[in-house]
């Protein structure tokens, strides 16, 4: 059963930002999402769901590169065994070889965990510190409460862990791992969990945070490596830094665009924090007023992030 925490005193100071959020890929993306900063290969990737594709972009030289897949792909993880990476598609897990020359790769599903909800999508998703991917399936038209949460480990098993969900989002950990973070959208839910690291399990799930009506949704988030949260606004037109025992906002980054959905720290220095949006549910004159919605940005940021778990298999 859910319950609210109580606000305490914050421990944790505020992060410095460094300039203004520019865009650096006006890419028009409908539903910009899953920030990856690849430390193997110093690039960043990101998608956008329901186009969909898959891009590349590297800061050293400002090169792009797209992928464009036959059903949505959702979120994405590095392998630790092979190149590429593990994603979710519509339907579940898969993997999907970047290596591969000109248009030749192709997704492989290796799990689809609930063919008989034929209304849900997979959304959002990353892996835990053991290398096992978690992610949350979602009602494609954000009102039924049949999204669930799953695990699924390098040898192939898939567990479900929560249900009940419209929209998922997240997940993200504490710095010592013993609370996961994830978001019903929505409801404007951001919940904690805790988590076993040894079992892989998760448990007393309570309401950590909700953003006041102005500030829109919770949409995705990372972890920095003093373990505040930056959680993306939809709706809200920001990223927000909280602490992660009070949940105080202790900055906040603008952006110009309406529906900002989620955040990685990347570059060498893991100090850059890169953002995507959307233009989805976007009217025509919102649009017009917001021509970079959709787009990739960053900023600097003067205190770093952590490397992203890779996937075990």
């Amino acid at each position: 059963m859910s319950k609210e925490t109580s606000p305490v005193p914050s421990p944790l100071s505020s992060p410095a930002v460094i300039g203004e959020a520019e865009c650096i890929w006006p890419a028009g993306a409908n539903l910009g999402e899953g920030t990856l900063w690849s430390q193997r290969e110093q690039a960043l990737y990101w998608i956008d769901i329901l186009t969909p594709r898959l891009f590349r972009y590297d800061p050293a030289t400002g090169a792009q590169r797209t992928w464009t897949f036959d059903e949505e792909i959702t979120a994405i993880a590095e392998r630790a065994s092979a190149p590429g990476l593990f994603i979710t598609l519509r339907r579940g897990f898969a993997l999907f070889d970047t290596t591969a020359p000109g248009n030749e790769a192709k997704p492989r599903y290796l799990h689809q965990p609930e063919p008989e909800r034929t209304g849900n999508r997979f959304n959002d998703g990353k892996c835990d510190a053991r290398g096992r991917f978690w992610a949350g399936s979602m009602d494609f038209d954000c009102k039924a409460p049949t999204g669930a949460l799953y695990r699924y480990d390098a040898d192939g098993r898939c567990t479900k862990h929560d249900d009940g969900f419209e929209v998922t989002n997240g997940p993200t950990w504490s710095a010592d791992g013993r609370t996961m973070y994830f978001n019903n959208t929505v409801l404007d839910n951001l919940y904690a969990y805790d988590f076993d690291m040894e079992a892989g399990t998760v448990s007393n799930r309570r309401v950590w945070h909700r953003f006041p009506k102005p500030d829109g949704l919770p949409d995705g988030m990372t972890t920095d490596a003093a373990g505040r949260l930056w959680i993306a606004h939809w709706g809200g037109s920001c990223v927000t830094c909280h602490d992660p025992v009070s949940a105080a906002e202790l900055c906040r980054i603008a952006i110009p665009a309406s529906h900002v959905t989620d955040c990685a720290f990347g570059d060498a220095d893991l100090r850059t924090l890169y953002i995507t949006t959307a233009r989805n549910s976007l009217t025509p004159e919102q649009q017009a007023a917001e021509p970079l919605a959709g787009g990739l940005f960053r900023v600097r940021i003067d205190s770093p992030g952590v490397p992203a778990a890779l996937f075990a298999g």
